[in-house]
C-alpha cells in the first residue's frame, strides 16, 4: 500500500511541478523496492525531465527499449564495473528482474565485476560493501577517492587544524 500512496504522491509532485520532490520520493521507493522496474522507470523519466542524461540511463539501464545515448552516459560516468553494480542498486537474485533483457544485462554486469575484482560477487554483497569503493579480498570496502574528493577532504583538514590553533591560541592568551 505505501508503493501506491507514495507513488500517487509523485504524480501529484509532477503535477504540481515539484520535480525535486517527486526525485526524492522516487529514489526512496528505489532504495525501498529495488527490484520494481516499474520505479526504476519513472525515476528515469523524471531525470530526463532534468536534463541528466547519465542520471536517466542509470535509471533505465535494465530496460530493453532504453536510450543508447543515456545508457553510454551512464556507463561513462561508471566506466568501473564495480562503481556501475553498485550504482544501479539492484538487491536479489537477477531472476527477480523478471525480463531476459533486464536478467541478462544484471548478469553481464556482474560477470565484469567479478572479472575485476578477481573474485566471485552477488548483489547484495557488494551493495553492503559501500557505495563507492571497491570490495577488497576479505568484502572490506576500498574507497577509490578522485581528486575533488581528496581535496576536499585536505581543505576539511586544514580547517580543522586552523580552528584548534585559533582554540589553542585563545586558551594561551586567557591564561596569561
Amino acid at each position: 500500500m505505501a508503493l501506491a500512496r507514495t507513488l500517487e504522491r509523485v504524480d501529484t509532485d509532477l503535477a504540481a511541478g515539484r520535480l525535486p520532490v517527486a526525485r526524492q520520493r522516487l529514489r526512496g521507493l528505489v532504495s525501498s523496492y529495488p527490484q520494481d522496474r516499474g520505479v526504476r522507470r519513472r525515476l528515469a523519466e523524471v531525470y530526463r525531465l532534468f536534463g541528466e542524461p547519465a542520471e536517466a540511463g542509470r535509471w533505465a539501464y535494465l530496460e530493453e527499449d532504453s536510450d543508447p545515448r543515456e545508457t553510454a552516459a551512464f556507463e561513462e560516468r561508471h566506466p568501473d564495473p564495480v562503481r556501475r553494480m553498485r550504482a544501479i542498486g539492484w538487491r536479489g537474485q537477477e531472476s527477480a528482474a523478471h525480463s531476459p533483457f533486464a536478467e541478462a544485462r544484471l548478469a553481464s554486469l556482474r560477470t565484469a565485476a567479478e572479472k575485476r575484482l578477481g573474485r566471485s560477487v552477488d548483489w547484495d554483497t557488494l551493495a553492503a560493501a559501500g557505495p563507492e569503493g571497491s570490495a577488497g579480498p576479505e568484502g572490506s570496502a576500498v574507497t577509490e577517492n578522485t581528486p575533488a574528493e581528496a581535496l576536499g577532504f585536505v581543505g576539511c583538514l586544514v580547517l580543522v587544524v586552523a580552528a584548534a590553533a585559533i582554540w589553542v591560541n585563545g586558551l594561551v592568551d586567557l591564561f596569561d
